[in-house]
């Protein structure tokens, strides 16, 4: 909920001052080129495309300042999100991590040096479905930027190299469908291709 225009059409009509986390094990990890399978156990499976930095160092209570030490790459992913099963969880108070965490449900990209790209809160990335645009999102629009989510992450868990940072999706999250083709781009250089099975 990083993008107001998303949280819009999630019918969110709070913007919390903070940002809001959760944690995916490293089996949900999906790496590029390798095929999304649809799991059987939800009715709608949406693609949630988002800016991701990966951790180059070890970190616990990052100063906002010094956050940008602490990330050299980026690319684009994907938080494949079971949404049928996550409103079911939400209305009955339950947690939902289920509905996110499962296996495969972070698709990776391949990551681009920040030195070769525009700066963090400047960048432009898309998501296409089968060559039609389905997600737009500047990262200049985030509630939160990168570094105060790194901050802000870092109170509660200690970062770790390799950790990977989902950033948030803008407006445009749909239902993907087997035999549909996912593209992913960084402003003009495409990061992520693969396949819904």
């Amino acid at each position: 909920m990083n993008y107001a225009a998303h949280n819009n059409e999630m019918n969110h009509s709070l913007l919390r001052k903070e940002p809001v986390i959760f944690a995916k094990p490293d089996t949900a990890l999906l790496r590029t080129g390798h095929p999304f399978f649809v799991p059987d156990f939800a009715e709608r499976f949406d693609h949630e495309a988002e800016v991701v930095v990966r951790i180059c160092r070890l970190g616990k209570d990052i100063a906002e300042r010094f956050a940008h030490r602490y990330y050299e790459e980026v690319t684009l992913g994907i938080d494949f999100t079971a949404r049928d099963l996550q409103h079911r969880l939400r209305s009955e108070g339950l947690p939902w991590e289920v509905s996110k965490a499962f296996d495969g449900s972070a698709a990776v990209g391949e990551f681009v040096h920040k030195s070769e790209l525009p700066d963090i809160q400047d960048l432009h990335f898309r998501l296409e479905v089968d060559g039609e645009t389905r997600q737009v999102g500047h990262t200049a629009d985030m509630l939160h930027t990168v570094d105060q989510i790194i901050a802000y992450c870092s109170r509660f868990f200690t970062l770790r190299m390799g950790d990977l940072l989902y950033t948030g999706t803008p407006a445009g999250v749909g239902p993907v469908h087997e035999g549909q083709m996912l593209t992913g781009w960084l402003e003009d250089r495409q990061v992520m291709k693969f396949r819904v099975k």
